[in-house]
C-alpha cells in the first residue's frame, strides 16, 4: 500500500508539472504546489519519521485518522448520538438548559422518548388534587447550626465549585453576575477568590487542600494561614465557607490545574509558579484526625466571624465517615452543612481510574450521609447540599426526596453559559470560552449576554421544581420524601425509592 500511495502522489505531481508547462496560469501553479507538498509529506511519512508505524505504512492517508480522532466527540454528538444516549449529559438534558437559559420554548411534542417499561425507569406520582405552584414554599434554605452566628438563607439551587483557572475570567464573571441577579450563591472552587468572583453575587468560599486564597507555601508545602484566610473570609460577599476533603471527579486525589491554564494572573492568585501544572495535595496539612479536623472547623468558623462552615466530600469508606459523624455528635460540635459530591465526576479534569472507579455515586452517598446524621441525632443542625449531575426539576426533586436540603450544580451552569460539551476542559481549547485561558477564545464569551442566561436558567428551573411539587399535591418542597419517587425493577414491578433503599 505504501508503494501505491507514493506512486500515485508522485504521478499526480508529474502530471501537474506537465499542465504547468502547457498551461502556465495561477490555477495550475497552485495545483503543482499542493501536489508537490503532498508528495514531500508522503515521502517524509514513509521514510523519515519513525514515531508512527501507521503513517510509515500508509503515508499521508493515515493522517486522516488523527483528524477524525480529533473531531470524534463533535462527530459523535452531532451525527451519531440520539437525544437520550449521549454522555455524560445527553442531548435532551442539554437542550432543556439551553431553552431555559434563552427563555425559548421548552415543551416537547408527541410524547416521551423514554422507554417507560425499561428497567430503571423512574417517575413521580402526581395527585388528583394538585396545588397552586405559585404558592409553593421552600425555595430558600436557612443554613447555620446552633454554633453559627451568621446563618445564611441559601437558594434551593446554587452554583457548585468551579475555580478561576478551571474556568475563564468571563465565565466566572457571568456566573457571579447571574447569581447576583437571581439571588443565589456561587461556589468559588478551591482556586481562591479572584477579582472576577467579586461582581456582587453571594460567594461560598471553598478551602481546598492547596489552601489557595487561605494559605501560603512554606518549605515547598502548602499550609493554612490564618491572616490570609481571614482577609478573604470576612469579605461581605462571602456568605459561607466550604472545606473540601474530596471531589467526585477524583476523590482522594487532589485538584489538577494543567500548566497551559496556569497563567501569570492565576499563578499570582494561587501563589504558585506560572505555566506549571499545579497538583493540590490529596489531603489537608491542617489536620490528620477527627479531633484536629473539628478544631480546624471551629477555627475557620471563628476567623470568619461565625459564618456557616461546611465540609465537602465524595462518600468513600462509610465506616470512616460514620466515625467522623459520631465524633461530631459526641463533642456536640459539627459543621453547619455537608456538601455530598457524587463519584460520577464533575467539571474537573481527572485520571480515568479516579473518575470511573473511585467514590460512591451521589444517590448512595447522599442516602448514607442523611441516615448517619439522623442516627447520631444531629441531622436538624447539619444541612446537606447534594451535587451530582442535576440538570432539570426531576433531578432536583429526586435528590431533595432522598435527603438533600439544597442542590449544587456545576456542569448545568456551564451549559447555561453556552458549553457544548466538547470535553476539552483539560486542553485549554474550549471552543466557547468557558473552560479555557486562551484570550481569543475567552473573548468569544460575552458576559453581558451569558449572565442573563445564568439567571434565566436558575429562575426557570426553580419555577419548574415548584410546578412539579405542586403536581404532587404538596405545599412545600420540604414535604418531599423517598416514597414519592418510583423505579421500575427488572421483574417489571415498581418500587418507591424508600422501599428500594430501605429508608
Amino acid at each position: 500500500m505504501r508503494d501505491t500511495i507514493l506512486f500515485v502522489v508522485t504521478a499526480v505531481t508529474v502530471l501537474c508539472g506537465v499542465l504547468v508547462y502547457f498551461i502556465p496560469d495561477t490555477g495550475t501553479y497552485l495545483m503543482l504546489c499542493l501536489a508537490s507538498l503532498t508528495t514531500l509529506l508522503a515521502y517524509y511519512d514513509a521514510f523519515f519519521q519513525k514515531k508512527h508505524s501507521l503513517m510509515r505504512a500508509f503515508p499521508v492517508v493515515a493522517r486522516l485518522r488523527w483528524v477524525f480522532e480529533e473531531e470524534r466527540e463533535k462527530i459523535q454528538q452531532y451525527f451519531i448520538e440520539d437525544d437520550l444516549n449521549g454522555t455524560p449529559i445527553n442531548r435532551e438534558k442539554r437542550s432543556i438548559v439551553y431553552q431555559r437559559s434563552k427563555r425559548e420554548l421548552e415543551t416537547i411534542p408527541f410524547g416521551t422518548q423514554h422507554n417507560v417499561y425499561s428497567k430503571g425507569y423512574e417517575f413521580l406520582k402526581h395527585s388528583l388534587f394538585p396545588t397552586d405552584h405559585h404558592d409553593i414554599q421552600g425555595e430558600r434554605v436557612l443554613i447555620g447550626s446552633d454554633k453559627c452566628k451568621q446563618p445564611y438563607s441559601a437558594s434551593l439551587i446554587n452554583i457548585s465549585a468551579m475555580s478561576f483557572g478551571s474556568l475563564s475570567k468571563n465565565a466566572i464573571k457571568a456566573l457571579n453576575q447571574g447569581a447576583k441577579m437571581a439571588n443565589f450563591a456561587h461556589n468559588t472552587g478551591e482556586g481562591g477568590i479572584s477579582p472576577y468572583h467579586l461582581q456582587g453575587g453571594d460567594l461560598i468560599f471553598q478551602i481546598g487542600t492547596g489552601y489557595f486564597g487561605a494559605g501560603k507555601t512554606v518549605e515547598g508545602k502548602r499550609v493554612f494561614d490564618r491572616e490570609i484566610f481571614q482577609e478573604n473570609a470576612l469579605r461581605p460577599e462571602v456568605k459561607m465557607i466550604e472545606i473540601k476533603f474530596s471531589q467526585g471527579a477524583k476523590p482522594g486525589h487532589g485538584g489538577i490545574l494543567p500548566a497551559k491554564k496556569n497563567t501569570e494572573e492565576i499563578a499570582a492568585i494561587r501563589s504558585v509558579a506560572p505555566f506549571t501544572r499545579v497538583d493540590s495535595p490529596p489531603k489537608h496539612a491542617a489536620f490528620s484526625n477527627f479531633k484536629e479536623m473539628l478544631g480546624f472547623i471551629q477555627q475557620v468558623r471563628e476567623l470568619s466571624g461565625g459564618k456557616p462552615v461546611g465540609i465537602k466530600f465524595c462518600v468513600g469508606d462509610q465506616q470512616e465517615l460514620e466515625e467522623m459523624i459520631q465524633y461530631f455528635a459526641s463533642e456536640n460540635n459539627y459543621p453547619d452543612f455537608i456538601a455530598v459530591d457524587g463519584g460520577e465526576g464533575g467539571t474537573g479534569s481527572a485520571p480515568l481510574e479516579f473518575t470511573n472507579y473511585i467514590g460512591s455515586p451521589l444517590i448512595e452517598g447522599l442516602i448514607f450521609t442523611d441516615k448517619t446524621l439522623k442516627k447520631y441525632g444531629i441531622r436538624s443542625q447539619v444541612r446537606i447540599i447534594a451535587s451530582g449531575k442535576a440538570v432539570d426539576a426531576f433531578d432536583v426533586v429526586k435528590y431533595l426526596a432522598l435527603g438533600a436540603d439544597a442542590i449544587g450544580m456545576a456542569r448545568s451552569f456551564m451549559l447555561s453559559l453556552g458549553c457544548i460539551q466538547a470535553r476539552e476542559c483539560n486542553l485549554d481549547s474550549c471552543p466557547v470560552g468557558v473552560a479555557t485561558q486562551n484570550e481569543d477564545l475567552v473573548a468569544a464569551l460575552v458576559v453581558e449576554d451569558k449572565n442573563v442566561r445564568v439567571r434565566n436558567y436558575h429562575q426557570k428551573t426553580i419555577a419548574a421544581v415548584k410546578e412539579v411539587v405542586a403536581a404532587m399535591g404538596k405545599n412545600n418542597v420540604g414535604e418531599l420524601s423517598a416514597n414519592h419517587v418510583y423505579r421500575r425493577m427488572e421483574d417489571n414491578t415498581i418500587k418507591s425509592l424508600q422501599e428500594y433503599y430501605n429508608l
